[in-house]
């Protein structure tokens, strides 16, 4: 099974938040996760993020592949 890190997206019709979650590779976008370990609300000034990093360093360190999304909110984190 390949797992990933990526987005998930919550909130209303034009008011979207997003989660950032660990699911499968072959799940839908907003199908079932195994974690979540964050979210991100770019329509907050500034943008909101708030990501466990520990989480993060666990799942990438047991082969989680970080969406290209997610991969450049993780550095701006700090966490890669």
């Amino acid at each position: 099974m390949s797992v990933r890190i990526r987005l998930k997206r919550f909130g209303t019709k034009k008011k979207p938040h997003r989660r950032i979650v660990v699911c499968d590779k072959k799940r839908a976008r907003d199908g079932k996760t195994i974690e979540e370990i964050g979210y991100y609300d770019p329509s907050k000034t500034p943008p909101a993020l708030v990501v466990d990093k520990d989480r993060a360093r666990y799942w990438i360190s047991k082969g989680a592949e970080p969406s290209e999304v997610v991969r450049s909110l993780l550095k701006k984190q700090g966490v890669i």
